[in-house]
């Protein structure tokens, strides 16, 4: 007897399965920062961690990252460069890509039009302060303040219910050590921060968050001269994420994975190839 075909099993056949045994396409997180690019792919974990500067040597074993500040074109030619060997053949990825919180609407339009170059079949952007916060595992129920200290500035996010809430920027980083700046002016910046916060916050947010404890990222938090300078001003001591350096492009990817396998990205038949890409080996680096 024959019929019409169950529905749900032609849903099912087309619905994304768990990375890396997922035929339908591949995941991508990308932290496009001012010092680093890092790109995560699943299936292989962290396969790109370079220089977002060109660097000086003439012999620099790769091509220096695209970054944020770079411009789009020249960008993504570097990018391409960068993530084609290590791309399955004959997938459009799905991408993610993190931001920080003011760098705002013209750092997303930049990054969609860099990552454009690699045939994306979808273009998520999150802010780092989140990709941080899940990286460590933070429960998002409650208020929270992440500490991002990057190359070229840092950053002070509340967030509340995982939404950002408040955010504070200085133009000081771990780069400016070599100068005149001292690990305490940096500590200093943060305190500033967090004190503008408390005095504008008319809600018990920001004093929740405190007494919660600081979730501390990015570069400046491997260095044990800035944070033994948070831990005076701060009620309770800052909390080193574990591989603080890498926390933003991780916690995209744990995001990426979420947002893979949720039903509404599930394609329709018609959107499918036509047969099943040749994907090929590789081992699991998750």
């Amino acid at each position: 007897m024959t019929g019409a075909p169950d529905p749900r099993t032609v849903e099912d056949r087309h619905r994304h399965r768990p990375w890396p045994r997922c035929p339908l396409c591949c995941g991508l997180a990308l932290d496009l920062g001012s010092a680093r690019t890092r790109a995560w792919i699943s299936g292989r974990g962290v396969v790109v961690d370079v220089p977002s500067a060109p660097r000086r040597d003439a012999g620099a074993p790769y091509p220096a990252g695209p970054g944020i500040r770079a411009e789009p074109p020249g960008s993504a030619r570097t990018l391409r460069q960068l993530l084609g060997p290590h791309l399955p053949r004959s997938t459009r990825p799905l991408v993610i890509v993190t931001a920080p919180v003011l760098d705002g609407p013209a750092h997303r339009t930049r990054a969609r039009a860099v990552v454009d170059v690699l045939r994306p079949c979808g273009v998520l952007t999150v802010s780092s302060a989140r990709s941080i916060a899940v990286a460590a595992d933070a429960d998002l129920a409650g208020p929270l303040l992440v500490v991002d200290i990057g190359a070229h500035f840092t950053e002070v996010v509340l967030l509340c219910d995982g939404a950002v809430a408040d955010a504070r920027r200085a133009t000081l980083g771990t780069a400016d050590l070599d100068g005149t700046t001292t690990p305490g002016q940096i500590a200093d910046a943060v305190s500033s921060m967090l004190t503008a916060m408390l005095r504008e916050d008319h809600t018990s947010l920001t004093v929740d968050a405190l007494h919660r404890g600081v979730l501390l990222a990015g570069g400046g938090a491997l260095r044990p001269e800035i944070t033994h300078h948070l831990t005076g001003p701060l009620p309770t001591p800052p909390r080193v994420v574990p591989s603080p350096h890498t926390a933003a492009v991780r916690g995209a990817a744990t995001l990426l994975r979420s947002a893979h396998t949720h039903p509404s990205s599930t394609p329709s038949p018609s959107s499918l190839p036509a047969g099943r890409p040749r994907l090929r080996p590789r081992p699991s680096a998750e």
